[in-house]
């Protein structure tokens, strides 16, 4: 395993994996280095949005995640204790609306995906490692990495390092690429159910009611993988031995009726909270060096676009590779001004979306009661949802201005610069 490669990929997951199957394919040679010896449940990362799953697409992997047990998703529901669930449920949003060719969101179980793409780049011919712990970063003129793996060190080489090793990445350390990071708005707690199949498996949600929001996203035979946003305050809401049924009850809405199906649903996995929160790169390379994932910044997880914005960063980064025998940092500018901007968008429509479906109290109840009814007279005010099903590109740059934020929160600019 020591030697010389052009790629040396750090992490195995969705991102790394889907590069090294890529490059591998395109005649490159690649060494990806995956820590885990099985992939767990993060509680996060099984929706792929319509626009990312143009990319896997464009990446050639999508009839490889269909066949894997990739589930469509064909309607979206917006529930809300404003108004009563029959007319919630009359309009439900087509979702192939949104990108020619593309039926809906795409779900698929994080670990069996995360599985699927680690074999087909070691199917491709990359040189595929699992229960690596990475001990060195070098990057510069002549990039390296230390791992030690079954007991032995070893050392390699090669053209480029890639950093698809997630949040915490220690490629990004090793760069000295600065993280920014906006401050945590409130919590979000997901966890994969089955047994319900009450609920409409083609049927996405989203809704609130008194202190709770819930999102809803199936996988199929009575699998339903759900998140729910709650208080900052509250963060050990659904700690300890009974908070995953806890977690469940809080679904029960008299807005979301069906919401009893989630709520009578049997755990089929950890339940996770964490902060949500934005983070960005300003340039997301250095010389030997470049970053693709959540390593490179994510998006907050209320817009659930973290598959997405991979699998673009992959198909971007893969054709630069491909189009190109100079790799030097010049090569990757055009990744670096395209993510930024589209990371920007983004963040915006998360914000956007956390203030409408995850604060609470009256305020926010009666934000939410006039944001339905203006909606109905103007769909431009829910443009947002464009960006996060259509991508962010899809829209004018006067959709992500203070001006637009306050038409579609009916407040003033000047009342959110606040």
């Amino acid at each position: 395993m020591a030697g010389k490669y052009d790629l040396i990929i750090v992490g195995g997951g969705i991102g790394g994996s889907a590069l090294a199957a890529t490059m591998a394919k395109a005649g490159r040679s690649v060494l990806l280095l995956e820590k885990s010896t099985v992939y767990e449940d993060h509680v996060r990362g099984e929706w792929i949005a319509p626009w990312g799953v143009a990319e896997t697409k464009r990446l050639g992997f999508y009839d490889t995640l269909v066949k894997a047990g990739g589930h469509h998703l064909a309607q979206h529901v917006s529930y809300d204790e404003t108004r009563a669930p029959e007319e919630a449920e009359a309009a439900p949003l087509p979702l192939e609306m949104f990108v020619p060719g593309v039926p809906g969101p795409l779900c698929i179980g994080h670990p069996h995906h995360c599985q699927t793409l680690f074999d087909e780049a070691a199917r491709a011919g990359a040189m595929a490692v699992r229960g690596v712990n990475v001990t060195k970063i070098e990057p510069g003129a002549n990039p390296r990495v230390e791992y030690e793996h079954e007991g032995k060190t070893h050392e390699a080489a090669a053209r480029l390092i890639v950093g698809a090793d997630g949040r915490a990445s220690a490629v990004r350390s090793a760069c000295n690429i600065d993280l920014h990071q906006d401050k945590p708005h409130h919590m979000f707690g997901g966890l994969l159910v089955e047994g319900a199949e009450g609920w409409d498996a083609t049927r996405q949600a989203i809704g609130t009611e008194g202190d709770f929001a819930f999102l809803a996203f199936p996988q199929g035979k009575g699998r339903v993988r759900v998140y729910g946003s709650y208080s900052l305050n509250e963060r050990r809401r659904f700690a300890g031995e009974e908070g995953p049924r806890a977690f469940l009850e809080a679904f029960r809405m008299n807005c979301a009726p069906d919401n009893k199906y989630l709520a009578e649903a049997k755990p089929a996995g950890p339940l996770l909270s964490y902060f949500n929160n934005d983070s960005w790169t300003d340039v997301p390379f250095a010389e030997g060096a470049i970053l693709i994932g959540d390593a490179a910044g994510w998006n907050d997880p209320i817009n659930g676009l973290g598959l997405s914005i991979t699998y673009r960063d992959v198909r971007i980064v893969s054709d630069l590779l491909k189009e190109s025998d100079d790799w030097r940092p010049a090569l990757f500018q055009p990744y670096a001004e395209e993510r930024f901007e589209r990371m920007r968008r983004l963040r915006f429509a998360g914000q956007l979306q956390a203030a409408l479906d995850a604060e609470f109290g009256e305020e926010a109840r009666e934000r939410r009661r006039s944001y339905h009814e203006r909606s109905k007279a103007d769909p431009s005010i829910g443009s947002h949802a464009f960006a996060i099903m259509a991508g962010p590109e899809t829209l004018p740059p006067e959709m992500f201005t203070e001006e637009h934020r306050a038409r579609v929160l009916g407040t003033t600019a000047e009342e959110n610069a606040r």
